[in-house]
């Protein structure tokens, strides 16, 4: 409901109407304007209804009218009271927006596995904003809820949500570079969730239940560009018909050029305080807990970030052998992602030549050159400065990968503080664990690779390049993969590498390592 509330408040209402005299006059010129996105068919079968209520306008939505309309696989069941918008016009063309969401709602319905359903209720949902149909968006708003219960049930699994008291805002500028820059925030209290799966066929029969007393969401963006992605929309509807759609193709690919690069950026950010999950095997927590995704639009040097952050962490011990306790993370910090990756040259190569006269409207062979194009651009995998802790240990990395000729080209740098303790514990768990005996001569043998750092940290700069070669602090671990039909390229047969980059049996990087880079 968080999700589908605000977009159908963003689509229900996303027509410029210039009369400021609320009346029947009115009331039909907002319907005209509102079935440019939504269809003629919207407001004749009773999903969209405009009328007069006092001083503003009353859009309402009727979700069950839309079920009823449709032609088969209809729900058993479905019970949903229309969910309404009261919009009031303002002397500066922009508009007053309010609804009460409060509701419940329940369906059911015969799904590949048996029978499915739901019921979610929605305890004094009330919301305000400013929405501003220049900008195609809300310049300001908020809203709040008192409590939300879902449950859902299906052959194999079933959940249980409940949510204390929340609140969101949202607010929105005109973008310098066109669009619109937006800033949203939501905060859940009490949120608890139970997943009950019982599966024979996978064995799988257990529950797991997350809890957390505040579960916070906060989203930005960059220059998004609201109003050509609802021309786009607008394009959708009156051009339903494939014979119409053809024809008007020329009208389609300026408008998709038009929404391009989509958005500048967008960034969002899940937070979990006291985070806690029951499961079978014990209790998992974190004392803060977030995720966070950001993207680039469509641009020729774009970027993909996604990071995971965690402190405090608990794992259950139970089922743990007592060494490996020393070695549990406590804090993790990860962050990787790409670069490097160009969307705008694919994007309107693909839109220039695509033809719906056509089938299909990309030819196979255009496609593979478009992803070989996409490929030469050297797009790469990043891993940013990330962090595991425990205690003493702490082990920290970076890197990237490129994959030039399909060929994975990695460099990656990690350091350890506290390797010593690690290479105790394993020597500890070797007494009893025939995996860690093992174990335990590698872990000394990979400490002879490594490079100490003045701060007592141990280094490996590694590189695996494309062609087979890995060396780790300039000694060669692996030499180049014997190159076909040309001699010129192969090994040596010595085993050593040839080149300048032999290492000096110091175990010391000669270039002086990477450690600046990696910050603790």
């Amino acid at each position: 409901m968080k999700r589908v509330l605000p977009v159908v408040a963003v689509l229900a209402f996303s027509a410029p109407v210039l009369a400021q005299t609320v009346d029947s006059q009115g009331a039909k010129q907002l319907s005209d304007n509102l079935a440019r996105y939504f269809g003629k068919q919207a407001f004749d079968k009773g999903v969209l209804k405009v009328s007069v209520e006092g001083d503003a306008y009353k859009i309402a939505l009727d979700i069950k009218a839309l079920v009823n309309a449709l032609p088969d696989q209809k729900p058993l069941k479905f019970d949903l009271a229309p969910y309404a918008l009261m919009v009031k016009p303002r002397s500066d063309g922009s508009w007053d927006v309010a609804s009460d969401f409060s509701q419940s709602m329940s369906f059911e319905f015969n799904g590949p596995e048996g029978l499915q359903s739901m019921q979610l209720a929605v305890k004094d949902g009330k919301g305000t904003a400013v929405y501003d149909p220049i900008l195609a968006a809300f310049t300001s708003g908020a809203s709040s809820i008192g409590g939300m219960t879902m449950t859902s049930r299906e052959a194999k699994q079933q959940a249980d949500l409940t949510t204390g008291a929340g609140t969101a805002t949202i607010a929105a500028t005109k973008s310098a570079n066109g669009g619109v820059d937006f800033k949203a925030a939501q905060k859940v209290s009490s949120f608890a969730e139970t997943i009950k799966i019982d599966d024979p066929n996978n064995g799988m029969n257990f529950p797991i239940t997350l809890r957390t007393p505040e579960l916070s969401v906060d989203a930005n963006g960059k220059g998004v560009r609201t109003k050509p992605l609802l021309d786009l929309l607008a394009f959708a509807v009156a051009n339903e018909d494939e014979a119409k759609l053809k024809a008007n193709q020329a009208e389609l690919k300026s408008l998709m050029l038009a929404a391009l690069p989509i958005w500048e950026r967008i960034d969002g950010t899940y937070g979990f305080k006291d985070f806690e999950v029951e499961s079978p095997v014990g209790k998992f927590g974190a004392k803060q807990f977030s995720t966070a995704f950001g993207m680039d639009g469509v641009s020729q040097n774009g970027k993909v970030d996604y990071a995971i952050k965690a402190s405090g962490l608990t794992i259950p011990q139970q089922t743990l052998p007592g060494w490996s306790i020393a070695l549990l993370p406590t804090d993790v910090d990860l962050n990787f992602g790409g670069a490097n990756i160009d969307l705008d040259t694919m994007a309107k190569k693909a839109i220039e030549a695509f033809d719906l006269n056509k089938n299909p409207p990309l030819s196979d062979e255009f496609g593979d050159a478009l992803v070989a194009d996409f490929l030469a651009k050297t797009p790469k995998f990043v891993l940013g400065h990330s962090t595991v802790k425990n205690g003493d240990i702490e082990v920290a990395m970076e890197g990237e990968m490129t994959f030039p000729g399909k060929k994975p080209d990695a460099t990656m740098t990690v350091d350890v503080a506290g390797y010593d303790k690690i290479v105790q514990a394993l020597q500890e768990g070797a007494k009893s664990d025939e995996q860690m005996a093992q174990a335990f001569p590698f872990a000394l043998a990979v400490k002879g690779f490594g490079k100490a750092l003045p701060d007592g940290r141990l280094e490996w700069v590694i590189d695996a390049k494309a062609d087979g070669s890995v060396t780790v602090n300039g000694a060669m671990l692996k030499p180049a993969d014997a190159v076909q039909n040309d001699g010129a390229g192969q090994d040596s047969g010595s085993g050593q590498d040839d080149g300048a980059d032999q290492d000096d049996g110091s175990g010391q990087d000669d270039n002086g390592g990477a450690g600046a880079k990696l910050q603790p």
